[in-house]
Formats: C-alpha cells, sequence, structure tokens
C-alpha cells in the first residue's frame, strides 16, 4: 500500500489519532498538512515527520469559521497543486450524563464540532477533487455512532452517527466525479486525553468494559491510522460509502 505524493490534509491533527494518521500516511509517501488550533502541537508533528524525510506542512485552523477552513484548503492546493485525501478527524468527546441535565448550548457545540466541522471540510474540499476528478474523503466516527458510548454523552453518539449518514451521502453525490466517500468507527482509543478518563474510573469499571471485548484490551491510535491510510489509498479504490469498525470485535454487523 502506497500513498507515494499524494496530498493529504488531516483535521485535529496535533494529538491522538490524528497525530498518528499523519505520521503513518508521510511513512507511505504521502505530502501530509496537519491541522488543528494549537500550532506547538502541530509543529511537533511536522517535525516528527520531516525527522523521517517526510514532508509536512502545518496549517492552523478553527474548523468551525467557514473562512478559516476554506483559506486552509486553498493554502494546500495552492502549496502542493492538488488535493487527494482529505481526513476529517478533528472533534472532541464530553462527559457522560444524563440527558436532562445536558445544556442544550453544549449539544450544539458538540454537534458542531463533531459533525458541522466534517461539513465544512467537505464543502471546501470538493470543488479541488471535482476539477482533479479524483478524491478521497475518510471521516472518523466512532462506536458510539454506531452502538452507544462508553465514556461520552448522548450528543456525542448522535454527532457520530451523523458522520455515517453523511459520509453514505458523500458516497453516491460523489462518486461520479472519481471521490470515495468513507468512514471508520473506532471504540475507546488509548489517546492521551482519553486515557486520562479512562485511567480515572474504578478499576471494576475498566475490568468490565475490556471484558466485554474480545482482544481484552483498547486500541492505540495507531490501529486506527493504518486503516485510515487503506481508505486513503488506491487499494480501497472500489470502496465508497463504507463503514470500517475498529473495535477488538465488540460490535459485529
Amino acid at each position: 500500500m502506497t500513498l507515494k505524493d499524494r496530498v493529504v490534509l488531516i483535521t485535529g491533527a496535533s494529538r491522538g489519532i490524528g497525530a498518528a494518521t499523519a505520521e503513518v500516511l508521510a511513512e507511505r509517501g504521502a505530502k501530509v498538512a496537519v491541522s488543528g488550533r494549537t500550532v506547538s502541537d502541530l509543529e511537533r508533528v511536522a517535525a516528527r515527520i520531516a525527522a523521517t524525510g517526510g514532508k509536512a506542512l502545518v496549517v492552523p485552523c478553527d474548523v468551525l469559521d467557514q473562512g478559516q477552513v476554506e483559506a486552509m484548503v486553498k493554502r494546500v492546493a495552492d502549496a502542493w497543486g492538488r488535493l487527494d485525501v482529505l481526513v476529517n478527524n478533528a472533534g472532541l468527546g464530553t462527559p457522560t450524563q444524563p440527558v436532562e441535565t445536558i445544556d442544550p448550548a453544549d449539544w450544539d457545540q458538540t454537534v458542531a464540532l463533531n459533525l458541522k466541522s466534517a461539513f465544512l471540510c467537505v464543502r471546501a474540499a470538493v470543488p479541488v477533487m471535482k476539477a482533479q476528478k479524483y478524491g478521497r474523503i475518510v471521516s472518523v466516527s466512532s462506536f458510539a455512532g454506531r452502538n452507544f458510548s462508553r465514556i461520552s454523552g448522548p450528543q456525542y453518539s448522535a454527532a457520530k452517527a451523523g458522520i455515517l449518514a453523511f459520509t453514505k451521502h458523500m458516497a453516491v453525490e460523489l462518486g461520479p466525479f472519481g471521490i470515495c466517500s468513507n468512514s471508520v468507527a473506532p471504540s475507546i482509543v488509548l489517546t492521551a486525553r482519553v486515557k486520562a478518563k479512562w485511567e480515572a474510573r474504578p478499576a471494576e469499571e475498566r475490568e468490565r468494559i475490556l471484558s466485554a471485548l474480545p482482544l481484552r484490551r483498547l486500541a492505540e491510535p495507531v490501529e486506527v491510522a493504518t486503516v485510515i491510510a487503506f481508505l486513503a489509498s488506491d487499494d480501497a479504490s472500489y470502496v465508497n460509502g463504507v463503514c470500517i469498525d475498529i473495535n477488538g470485535g465488540s460490535y459485529m454487523v
């Protein structure tokens, strides 16, 4: 599987799944634009890529600001002449809480960050991909969107379920232009942020969750990144409109 000279834009790339994906795709030959809001973190990711001979571009962006999103896509296309792959990874979980206690403003913010951000990025990237008659869009959903969240609230589950429907609609709408739209649905992944939440839970609760996983462990970010790499590559040239579950067998369809 190669991504040699493919131009990739990854949102939420400052850490966790996004950073791991940037490094995996760069290792496979892609030119990677890393986006997020914390410039120092993005620069560290870009430096790690450069240290191994890869090419990286730091493109800070607030993915809820339409103007910034459009400028981000333009900067990548201007720098490297095209945009082959968009990875919609920006998003954030929420504390678990009863639905009647959720502030509507928090609901709106969670849905915006996890779902509207993907819409804005796809909206900006599609004209470039249509012009070149080629594109790969990979959006990060979640086990929560397939089923429920063990560590976040219903607003997060609803937003991630929206990613699945958006992915399918884009697969139908954009397929005639040579653009494939797919998603991945990880279960709990041991990013730094999630690891802190995980370790704060009682030992018996952690054991109960692990006992429900056939592989009896949580995922590492790189295990999500390698699946994204497949969907971003031409090895997945006839894969369109699907969601690949990355959950150790804890949910099967």
